[in-house]
């Protein structure tokens, strides 16, 4: 039976959607939409609806007053925590414009009217810059499946050519992949696993996947002692190279800086009153040189000495570019 002709489910609808505790409605209210609804009800049926609920476990919460005034309290999610989620959604590259309005569209239906413009207040997304794939919904779900049944899958990578445009990698190349977890890191969704083609463990970025599906293939085994988190603070801003243990000398003011990037337990001594040594696994790439650049000299690679020298070599083929 739809709720718009029965009584009981049509008051749970109209607290959970037009009520909450700075919009309260009365028992007069409640019966004024019955009777525009066409739906036969007293202040007594309507009272006593109002008690069937909360014996049933919802928390309709009453005002006592002349009127008493009832608004629902306890909701699966507080206006608080969907503004969080609502600010993750739009901070999100790799989730399109489209399915952000979706996903906004559908957590200001978790909360009531009134409280639904404060999250829709919100929306920022058109000038943001997004992933323009929207298909990725249904491959992270198809993913998640293939990590729980232990299968492998096969799909096709994208890059961008000159143009802009799409181009498949390796002519259209099928991956053959065994998925062993996703990670969301410097705001864009990779999953992780086995490759054949590179015999290793790599990374592709999930927004870039195309045409994936499953295989009845059983998926290769992940190493016993693979862990997904220190892989992503291996592969360095998820550019892949020669992994090495380096040793920094950085100022103190970047202690902060360390941690955040390294996590709490990175391996830090002090190196004078001014500095410290930190030692770190990274992929010694150029993006990791790079990042060392940017902090102008406060932070120097100190070991291995191989490193060191490719560092410097690449400092000095930027020199040297006319």
């Amino acid at each position: 039976m739809s709720f718009k002709k029965n009584r009981l489910l049509y008051i749970l609808n109209l607290l959970y959607h037009e009520s909450d505790e700075d919009h309260p409605i009365t028992i007069t209210q409640i019966l004024e939409r019955l009777q525009q609804a066409e739906i036969k009800s007293n202040r007594r049926t309507v009272a006593h609806d109002l008690k069937v609920l909360a014996d049933n476990g919802f928390d309709v919460v009453c005002n006592k007053s002349r009127q008493n005034h009832y608004f629902i309290g306890d909701r699966r999610f507080e206006l608080p925590e969907l503004k969080m989620l609502v600010d993750a959604v739009q901070a999100s590259k790799f989730i399109s414009t489209k399915k952000s309005k979706v996903l906004i569209n559908k957590l200001s239906k978790l909360v009531s009217a009134h409280q639904s413009d404060e999250l829709n207040r919100q929306l920022y997304v058109d000038k943001q810059v997004k992933s323009d794939n929207e298909a990725i919904y249904y491959t992270v779900d198809l993913l998640h499946t293939a990590i729980n049944s232990n299968k492998q899958v096969e799909f096709k990578y994208y890059e961008y050519n000159q143009h802009k445009k799409k181009v498949y990698k390796h002519n259209g190349k099928v991956y053959v992949f065994s998925p062993y977890g996703l990670m969301w890191n410097n705001d864009s969704y990779y999953v992780i696993g086995y490759c054949k083609s590179h015999d290793k463990i790599i990374k592709f970025r999930v927004d870039r996947i195309a045409y994936p599906k499953i295989s009845d293939t059983p998926a290769v085994p992940k190493p016993d002692d693979f862990n997904i988190a220190e892989y992503s603070k291996t592969v360095f801003q998820m550019y892949e190279d020669e992994t090495h243990e380096v040793v920094l000398e950085c100022r103190n003011t970047l202690m902060k800086t360390i941690i955040d990037r390294f996590g709490g337990d990175v391996a830090t001594e002090p190196a004078g009153k001014e500095h410290f040594f930190a030692t770190i696994t990274v992929s010694t790439s150029n993006t990791f040189f790079g990042w060392v650049f940017s902090f102008g000299g406060d932070m120097k690679i100190i070991a291995p000495q191989e490193v060191k020298d490719k560092f410097i070599k690449l400092a000095k083929s930027i020199e040297n570019i006319d």
